[in-house]
């Protein structure tokens, strides 16, 4: 047998968790849930709940996991999720048709996506300086431009198509954020763009020397990430039926917790949309399954900021063994 041979067939922790980590993590969660309180996971209300809640945290997430595979980090989708939602909610409250205020929300998220994007090549910083800058700006906005005030008296044409189901099982909002995966899972696997983008997040220099557009593809990075937090904010409003100024606070660590659970690298160039996806699942079974427990609500942000430490350390711990 050959050494490439060898190597191939080497099954160690780092290939075990890079394949199945993310799958087992989930089936863990079921499990400890089903056995903490049975009744609490499958149920005929529990599923479209949870899939509710996952919805906006997937849609967050996808958006994070571009930022996270170029080596990057977006701090500010909590903050464009709000903003767009709020820019939708106020045309639609100042008389404006539903549809064309929803995709006007989302433009302006695809916008804030545009601004990070540009301050990154122009300035030559670090993502987590520029989008942590931004996440202040916007929420800042979003305070003033709303009063500090919940907006209410939505469309009921709207109400109705966020609030309905498919098959009485699958929220609406919930085939949103999945269609938007399908969407980007087709951008990274059949699209050059999004193949030069895991290039990109590999290695940098090499990529700019093998012709890549690294600024071009950074800007759409960004860009694609502030139409997921866009298009997550309309589903946020439709979830809650308002417009909330905070609403949009702490999703950033939900996003990059769904994303790294999901496999992403933090090092760059790895990760997959599907576990992401998985990922955002996750995120939303842990806040139904500790809200259900009549868990405090301080607690979830504990088991999230553990998780990221845990998913990170192990991430680092997979690459250096790689190397090896």
């Amino acid at each position: 047998m050959s050494e490439k041979a060898i190597k191939k067939n080497d099954v160690n922790f780092g290939v075990i968790w890079q394949r199945y980590g993310t799958v087992g993590i989930l089936v863990l969660l079921l499990v400890l849930l089903t056995i903490a309180k049975p009744s609490s996971i499958f149920n005929s209300s529990s599923v479209p709940q949870i899939l509710k809640q996952s919805s906006v945290n997937i849609l967050l997430a996808c958006g994070e996991f571009f930022a996270i595979l170029i080596a990057g980090i977006d701090l500010s989708v909590g903050a464009i999720c709000g903003m767009s939602g709020m820019v939708a909610a106020e045309l639609m409250v100042a008389g404006m048709p539903w549809f064309p205020s929803c995709i006007i929300g989302i433009l302006c998220g695809t916008l804030f996506g545009f601004i990070n994007g540009t301050l990154v090549n122009k300035t030559g910083l670090h993502p987590f300086i520029i989008t942590l800058g931004t996440q202040s700006i916007f929420f800042g906005i979003m305070l003033v431009v709303s009063h500090s005030s919940n907006i209410f008296g939505f469309p009921s044409a709207f109400s109705n198509i966020m609030s309905s189901s498919l098959f009485s099982f699958l929220p609406i909002t919930a085939i949103v954020a999945l269609a938007v995966a399908v969407v980007l899972w087709f951008f990274t696997t059949k699209v050059k763009a999004g193949r030069n983008i895991y290039a990109l997040g590999g290695n940098k220099a090499a990529a700019w020397y093998s012709g890549i557009n690294v600024p071009l593809h950074t800007l759409i990075v960004f860009m694609i990430s502030g139409t997921c937090a866009g298009i997550a904010g309309i589903v946020l409003i439709g979830r809650l039926n308002c417009a909330d100024p905070t609403a949009g606070s702490g999703y950033d660590t939900y996003a990059i917790a769904a994303s790294i659970i999901g496999g992403t690298s933090f090092m760059g160039g790895k990760g997959k949309i599907p576990g992401v996806v998985i990922g955002g699942f996750i995120i939303g079974i842990i806040n139904y399954g500790m809200t259900s427990l009549m868990i405090d609500s301080s607690y979830q942000k504990i088991v999230m900021g553990a998780l990221i430490i845990i998913s990170v350390a192990i991430d680092h711990f997979v690459a250096v063994s790689t190397k090896k």
